[in-house]
């Protein structure tokens, strides 16, 4: 109902938690009206406001307090409150290791928004809250978390800018840069960053389906992308020499008997010499699976056994259970097996069998073999079997590294990038941005095969 009998009365100075507030009163037809503003010059104007309204003719909401022109609208829906739904709309349709994505760029983007003010906690302090239970679910007001998380989570909360600042091109700015740098302000990797930056633009797309921005904000600016495709470092790739000491040092790893490194020793094999992600290694089974006495056998690759951690998988388990890395879901890659390889594993499968669901690798309780274990292994096998002046380089430094190596040997032996992009599970070109690397030491047959044919016109 609107009315014109209003009375309208002066600023009066309050205390409220402790702090000076400075208040405006005014009645609407006999009901008592009051607001509450930080500063007497705030306290003015709003009064000020209201004696112009008032002196217009306009009339005042009995129920609000408020002419039409000064309506208080509600508050815009702030960014943290936006990603809370985001998570929850993405969380249930997303693998694992998308889950882990979004956390990241979620924690990344609401670290760089909040305002540099008093009682501002620590980045550290920030990042562990947001991380650990902020951009989970349950979420943090559906579970017991605690008290130092709870203080951190709430001020966030209530000092989150609106998501529509996101719109200000020098916010969105200020935004993208951050991704760009990791907790100790070091510059993270290329692809940290656009896994970070893809998030992003898929949380503002999913904004704009909603009607919150008329197109996404990330467009409006012009913002140098990382390379899409971060070319493999060549002091990576060890030659067939190098890798075939690495793959025999695994069997001294942890002894004899107790064969921690010998059970995994086929596991690292497969990276090598069928170019396997670590991922579809450990989830290699038997039944899928040709292994003939002789010559060259196969392998049907599709099952992948990722590392994931608990708080990520549907399940509640350390590892994610799913198809290769960008492919269908029921989709089978035969992959060759050498047959040097192919004799590694019978060997491996005489000697340890093989899991209940005929994995071919398995931790000693019969386990799947975790990404911490196999790297631990990994590490001691390179002190074995890498001279001193190489333990400390980065050759072959991690797993991985082992199907850099595999790639680039095939490329250098002339075989088709098709065909290697094929058994690699790649795109050709992936696979000749990544893996075109010459082996470590080819340069010096090159050298010696350029300085013969110079010596022939000597």
């Amino acid at each position: 109902m609107k009315t014109t009998d209003v009375r309208i009365w002066g600023v009066r100075a309050k205390q409220r938690q402790g702090k000076d507030t400075f208040e405006v009163r005014w009645t609407v037809a006999g009901r008592e009206v009051s607001r509450s503003r930080r500063t007497k010059g705030l306290a003015d104007k709003l009064r000020a406001q209201l004696i112009m309204a008032q002196e217009a003719g306009e009339q005042f909401d009995t129920e609000t307090g408020f002419p039409p022109s000064m309506e208080e609208k509600p508050p815009g829906l702030t960014w943290y409150a936006f990603a809370q739904e985001y998570l929850r709309m993405k969380w249930p349709h997303a693998a694992p290791n998308y889950r882990d994505e979004i956390n990241e760029a979620l924690t990344g983007v609401t670290k760089a928004l909040m305002p540099k003010r008093p009682g501002r906690p620590a980045d550290m302090a920030m990042q562990r809250a947001l991380r650990d239970w902020a951009f989970l679910l349950p979420g943090p007001e559906e579970r017991d978390i605690p008290p130092e998380a709870r203080v951190v989570i709430d001020w966030v909360a209530k000092n989150s800018p609106p998501l529509a600042d996101l719109a200000k091109p020098a916010v969105m700015r200020d935004v993208l840069d951050a991704l760009r740098l990791k907790l100790d302000g070091e510059a993270a990797a290329g692809e940290t960053v656009k896994r970070k930056r893809k998030v992003l633009v898929n949380a503002l797309n999913y904004a704009t389906e909603r009607g919150e921005f008329d197109e996404n904000p990330v467009n409006a600016v012009s913002w140098q992308k990382p390379s899409r495709i971060v070319a493999v470092d060549p002091r990576v790739v060890a030659n067939p020499k190098q890798a075939s000491n690495l793959l025999g040092s695994v069997s001294y790893v942890g002894g004899y008997h107790r064969a921690r490194g010998r059970r995994l020793m086929g596991m690292f094999a497969g990276m090598y010499y069928a170019g396997m992600r670590p991922a579809e290694a450990v989830g290699v089974a038997l039944p899928d699976c040709y292994l003939p006495k002789e010559g060259w056998g196969m392998a049907n690759l599709h099952r992948t056994r990722p590392t994931a951690g608990k708080k990520w998988t549907k399940t509640g388990e350390v590892h994610d259970d799913r198809g290769l890395k960008n492919r269908e879901p029921e989709e089978v890659r035969p992959t060759p097996l050498p047959p040097i390889l192919v004799a590694i594993w019978r060997d491996s499968i005489d000697t340890f069998g093989t899991a209940d669901d005929g994995r071919l690798f398995f931790n000693e309780r019969g386990g799947l073999v975790g990404s911490s274990t196999y790297s631990r292994v990994w590490g001691e096998a390179r002190e074995f079997g890498l001279p001193p002046e190489l333990v400390k380089s980065p050759l072959a430094d991690r797993p991985y590294d082992l199907r850099h190596s595999a790639l680039s040997t095939w490329l250098n032996a002339g075989v088709d990038p098709t065909e290697v992009a094929e058994r690699a599970g790649n795109t050709v070109e992936v696979l000749l941005a990544r893996y075109a690397k010459c082996l470590h030491g080819r340069h010096v047959v090159a050298n010696k095969r350029i300085e013969d044919l110079l010596l022939e016109y000597a």
